[in-house]
C-alpha cells in the first residue's frame, strides 16, 4: 500500500489556487441558498400587505418555521443519501429542489401552497449548507479551515444582499411573486456548472470502492490521498457507527454542546432573516428603510467573517465564536432602544458582522472535535440538529408579532446569543473531561486482541 503511494504520480501543491475550482462552485451554490433564505424575509411586508394572499403575521411565522423544518429534514438525511448518489450529485438535487420550490411559490394562489413551496425549498437548502461545508473543509488548505469555512460563508450573504435588492427594486415595480422566480434561477446557472466541473470527494469515491478516482482527484487538486480512516462509512450500519462516533469519550460532552449552540446561533440567523425587516417596521421605520436593514446586516456578515477567519485561524474559533455571541447579544438589545436612523444602520451593521460568522465559526470548531472519518456526519448533526433553532426562531417571533410584542423579539436574540456563548465556550473543557475519561476504556488493547 505504501509502495503505490510512494510511485503516485506528480501531485499538484495544496494551495487556494489548486482548489479554488471546488471552492468556487460551492460558493455560487452557497450564494443561491442565501438569496432563496432571504427572499421571504425581503418580501414579507408585500405580501402581508397583499389582501389577496391572505397571509398574516402568524402564518407568516409558521410558514418561515416550514422552511426550516424542511431544512432540518433536508439536513439530516442528505448523509444518508450521499452514500448512494455521492456529494456532486446530491448538491445538484439541493439546488434543484429549492429552485423547485420557489417556481411553486411564485404561482401559489394562497398561503396553503405557498407553504409547500417554501417546505420543498427548505429540504433542498438544508441538505445543501452540511454539503458544501464538508467538501470545503476536505479541499482547503493545511491550517486554513477557518478562513476557507468564512470565505465560503461570505457567498450566503451576498446571497442575502441579493435577495434584499430584489425586494427593494422588482417587488415594488412587478410584484412580489417575480422575486420569487427569480429563485428559480439556481437551476439553470449553477446545476450545468456543478454537473461539468465539481469533482467528487475523494473521500466518498474511497468508500465507494473507487480507490483509484479517489487518488486521481487528490492528486489533481493536491490533497493528502484518502485512507480508510478518512473515508465515510457507507450504508445504514456506516451511518449508525458515524453518528455513535460523535460520542465516543473524547467527544461525547463536546457533541451536545455543539448542537446547542448551534441551536441558539440558527434561532439567530433565521430569526432574522426572517423577521428583521418587519420588526424594523413595526419599530416605526418606513418600508424601504426595513427592507434595507436587511441588506445591511447582511453586509456587516461579510466583513464579520472576513475577519472571524482570520481571527479562529490565529486565535481558535471556540474563542471568537464566543466572543461574537456575546457582541451579538449585545447588539440585539441596543435595537431594542429607539435610536436614530442613521444610528440604527450602524448598530444593525456592527450585529451583522458578529451575528452569522458566530454561527460559521460554530462549523469550524466542529473541526477541532471530530476526525476525519467523523467530519461529515458530525457536520450534518451540529447543522441538522441546529435547524431546530432555525424552526423556533421564525414561528416564536411570528408568535410574538402576532400578540404585538415585536420588541421582545430582541431579547429572544440577545437570550439566544447568550447560550450559544456559553455553550461555545465549555466545548474545550468538556474535550480535556472526555480525553481525561478516554484512557478508563482500554480501547488499544481490545483492538490488539480482536486483531491478534
Amino acid at each position: 500500500m505504501n509502495s503505490s503511494h510512494s510511485s503516485a504520480a506528480p501531485r499538484s501543491p495544496h494551495t487556494f489556487r489548486t482548489v479554488f475550482p471546488v471552492l468556487a462552485l460551492c460558493w455560487l451554490a452557497v450564494f443561491f441558498d442565501g438569496m432563496d433564505v432571504n427572499i421571504y424575509g425581503a418580501v414579507m411586508p408585500h405580501m402581508l400587505d397583499d389582501s389577496g394572499l391572505g397571509l398574516t403575521p402568524a402564518t407568516a411565522g409558521t410558514i418561515g418555521s416550514w422552511t426550516t423544518f424542511g431544512m432540518l429534514i433536508g439536513a439530516l438525511t442528505a448523509g444518508n443519501l450521499t452514500d448512494w448518489l455521492g456529494r456532486r450529485l446530491m448538491l445538484v438535487a439541493s439546488v434543484t429542489l429549492f429552485s423547485l420550490g420557489s417556481a411553486i411559490c411564485a404561482v401559489a394562489p394562497g398561503v396553503g401552497l405557498f407553504g409547500a413551496g417554501r417546505f420543498v425549498a427548505g429540504l433542498g437548502l438544508g441538505g445543501l449548507m452540511p454539503l458544501c461545508l464538508a467538501m470545503v473543509m476536505e479541499f482547503a488548505p493545511p491550517r486554513r479551515a477557518a478562513l476557507t469555512t468564512g470565505l465560503l460563508m461570505t457567498s450566503y450573504h451576498f446571497g442575502g444582499m441579493a435577495a434584499t435588492g430584489l425586494g427593494l427594486t422588482l417587488a415594488p415595480a412587478a410584484g412580489w411573486r417575480w422575486v420569487f422566480w427569480a429563485g428559480v434561477l439556481p437551476a439553470l446557472v449553477a446545476v450545468p456548472l456543478l454537473l461539468k466541473l465539481l469533482p467528487e470527494s475523494p473521500g466518498v469515491l474511497l468508500a465507494h470502492g473507487e480507490r483509484a478516482k479517489a487518488d486521481a482527484v487528490a492528486d489533481r487538486y493536491g490533497l493528502p490521498r484518502p485512507t480508510e480512516v478518512a473515508a465515510p462509512a457507507a450504508g445504514a450500519a456506516g451511518r449508525l457507527a458515524a453518528i455513535r462516533a460523535l460520542f465516543r469519550p473524547e467527544s461525547r460532552w463536546a457533541t451536545p454542546l455543539l448542537w446547542l449552540a448551534s441551536f441558539s446561533g440558527l434561532l439567530l440567523v433565521y430569526g432574522v432573516s426572517t423577521w428583521l425587516p418587519q420588526m424594523m417596521r413595526a419599530s416605526g421605520y418606513g418600508l424601504n428603510s426595513s427592507i434595507s436593514f436587511l441588506m445591511v446586516i447582511n453586509a456587516g456578515g461579510i466583513v464579520g467573517l472576513l475577519i472571524a477567519g482570520r481571527a479562529a485561524d490565529r486565535f481558535g474559533a471556540v474563542r471568537v465564536s464566543a466572543i461574537w455571541f456575546v457582541l451579538t447579544a449585545a447588539g440585539a438589545l441596543l435595537l431594542k432602544s429607539q435610536l436614530p436612523l442613521g444610528v440604527t444602520y450602524a448598530v444593525v451593521a456592527v450585529t451583522g458582522v458578529f451575528l452569522f460568522s458566530a454561527q460559521v465559526m460554530v462549523y469550524a470548531a466542529t473541526n477541532t472535535v471530530y476526525r476525519d472519518s467523523e467530519r461529515a456526519a458530525g457536520l450534518g448533526w451540529v447543522t441538522g440538529i441546529g435547524r431546530t433553532g432555525a424552526v423556533v426562531g421564525p414561528w416564536l417571533i411570528g408568535v410574538l408579532a402576532t400578540n404585538g410584542n415585536q420588541s421582545w423579539g430582541f431579547t429572544t436574540f440577545a437570550l439566544a446569543g447568550l447560550v450559544g456563548a456559553v455553550t461555545i465556550a465549555l466545548v474545550p473543557l468538556a474535550r480535556r473531561i472526555g480525553r481525561s475519561d478516554a484512557p478508563a476504556t482500554p480501547a488499544p488493547v481490545a483492538a490488539t486482541a480482536g486483531l491478534s
